[in-house]
Order: structure tokens, then sequence, then C-alpha cells
């Protein structure tokens, strides 16, 4: 039986798996998505591709927000039970080291990670081109920024919720300065979250149809006896133009650029017609991934469509069975990911 290395979160959202369900993917959707709809606060226009942690005795949650004027910044949202949100009507007050207000010019596809008693919050921004941001706070009141970890250009930034041999460790995506037509996922870490280094190669994207375009880290892993729990985004092209669909891996636990299970199947893709249909059209988009650890549920929250946001549901023992029934790996999976 596999067991994850999760702290008790006893108000987790949970539905059970419908009765008669045909699908063969061990992922469920809630039947109540979209959780967040358009239009969810005065000036935001649609929320998506957020993020998910438990504070005090309900959730908050970073959230991409989309302004009607068309410029994307993070948002903060409150929640009792996970589903049912209060948005925040302003932005995320960002201050630098000495207390100034330093915003970023944009800011979208936030995630949000607890390592020791720290928050960090990790997005997209410009730093004279796409690049990533991070923010740290203790009480979601002050958000302090942090220095870029990396020149332009990388998207798609996940921190691991412990620290590995010491260091913290970030997954990311290289990418250009357009809407990057390829991408594999790296693995760097620090000693001090200013300074990151050892980069190493962990996931190329895949040679089936779904992921073959690129890939990107989702949700932050979860820490499981059989390794780290990583959901990912692949995206494929079609006539229509990209679809993105989830996809999930079980990474080394000591070393995380080792890939020891990849699934070859998509575990989520668009089929609803908030997942179809939206601003951006066939976009299933994970950010955030809550795992009680005395029940093994896991709660799944996505973006769908560039318009709304989702949540999934699973366990951990359903998800990394199906990931290793289904695992296909490469030579590049398997090595350690430096030359």
């Amino acid at each position: 039986m596999t067991t994850c290395n999760c702290a008790p979160i006893p108000h987790l959202p949970w539905q059970p798996r419908p009765a008669g369900d045909v699908h063969d993917a061990p992922l469920w959707r809630y039947e109540g998505n979209p959780i967040i709809g358009r239009n969810p606060a005065p000036g935001i226009a649609r929320i998506f591709n957020s993020a998910v942690w438990p504070w005090q005795d309900g959730f908050v949650a970073v959230l991409r927000g989309e302004k009607v004027n068309g410029v994307p910044e993070i948002f903060l949202g409150h929640s009792k039970d996970g589903l049912n949100w209060q948005v925040d009507h302003d932005p995320i007050p960002f201050v630098d080291e000495e207390g100034r207000s330093f915003m970023p010019r944009y800011a979208y596809d936030p995630r949000l990670v607890r390592v020791e008693e720290t928050y960090y919050i990790i997005w997209c921004q410009d730093f004279y081109g796409a690049s990533i941001g991070m923010a740290k706070t203790e009480d979601f009141e002050t958000f302090v920024r942090l220095e870029n970890p990396f020149i332009p250009y990388n998207r798609n930034a996940v921190l691991f919720p412990r620290r590995v041999n010491g260091n913290y460790l970030l997954l990311s995506r290289p990418s250009d300065s357009g809407h990057t037509p390829f991408g594999d996922i790296f693995l760097s870490e620090s000693p001090d979250m200013v300074y990151w280094g050892k980069h190493r190669h962990v996931m190329a994207r895949g040679s089936v149809w779904w992921e073959s375009v690129k890939i990107g880290a989702g949700a932050a892993p979860i820490e499981t006896d059989e390794g780290w729990l990583l959901f990912y985004h692949g995206a494929s092209s079609t006539c229509s133009g990209l679809v993105y669909s989830i996809g999930g891996a079980v990474l080394d636990r000591e070393n995380p650029s080792v890939v020891r299970y990849r699934c070859e199947n998509f575990l989520l893709t668009p089929e609803t017609e908030y997942e179809e249909r939206g601003f951006v059209a066939n976009v299933c988009f994970p950010c955030a991934a809550l795992c009680d650890g005395a029940t093994g549920r896991i709660a799944l929250y996505y973006g769908a469509a560039d318009s709304v946001v989702g949540v999934a549901f699973t366990t951990v023992e359903e998800i990394v069975a199906y990931i290793k029934a289904h695992s296909v790996l490469t030579e590049q999976d398997r090595e350690i990911g430096r030359r």
C-alpha cells in the first residue's frame, strides 16, 4: 500500500468517484465544477491556473486573476471548505525587503508551497522577458518578494515542500519569449532561496500525442513512500491549436531528477464544456494538489480553458498504482540529468 508523508487535512474537500463512472483514469471531477466561475469579483474577468493551501481552519489560495483590462495579477482567496471562495478585490500587495511597494508588471500561474514555517508564492512575471517571480509570507498579510531565481526565459516553477539533502529544490521549464513551442522540466537546488545551481534535466516532452509539444510542472510534489508524486501538464498540437492535459510521474525521493515511473496516458484531458470552451479552449492546467496524510485522499486544483477553476479527486494509492501500471520510461528519464 502506498502512503504519503503529508500532514492530516481533516477538512480536505472530497467526493467519492461517481457511481457508474466508465473512465479508466484514476482522477474524477467534482460534480460542482467549476468552483470559481467568470467575473468572480469587481474588475476581475476570469480566475484560473491557481494554487491552494490549508490555512488556519480553512484554506487560502493565490489566484491568477485576469483583470478587465487584460493584465494578469495575483489575488488572494479564502475558503472554509476549499470549494466556495471569497476573492479579495485588490491584488496581493507585494513589498521588497525594506517594506516598500514592489509590484510585478504582470503575474500569472502562481503556485503556493509551505516549506518549514514559511509559505512561498512562485509565479511567472516580466523580468526583462518572461521569468520566475517569488515571494514569501508567514501570515498572508505581508508578502515580501525575493530575488529572481533565473534569468529569462523560464516558466512553470514549482518548489518542493521540504528540503532534500539540506537544499531547497525547484522545478522549472526553460522557454522562449513567446508561446513556447517546446519545453522540458529541469530541477535546480539552492541553500538559501537566493543562489540556484546544480541544474539537472528531469523529463523531456513525450513521444505520445498528449505531451508531444511541451510539458511543465504543475502542483507541488507530494512525498510518498514510492517517491515524489508529480502532477504536470502536457501540450499537444492539433489543427485547432494546443490541447493541455494533466499527466503524472513519480520522482526519486533523494534524487528527484531521476524519474522512477512516468504514466504514458494522460490522467485528465479536456472533456467537459468548461474545459473545452472558454477564453482559451481545451485546457486542463494543474497548479495545486492537497493530500490528507490520514486518508491518502487528494484534491487536485486545475485551471480550465483559461476561464475557471475546477477540482478533481483521487487517492495516493490509486493514482500511484495507475502510474506504475502504465509507466513507460526513456533513457533520459532514468539518468541523473547532468551532461
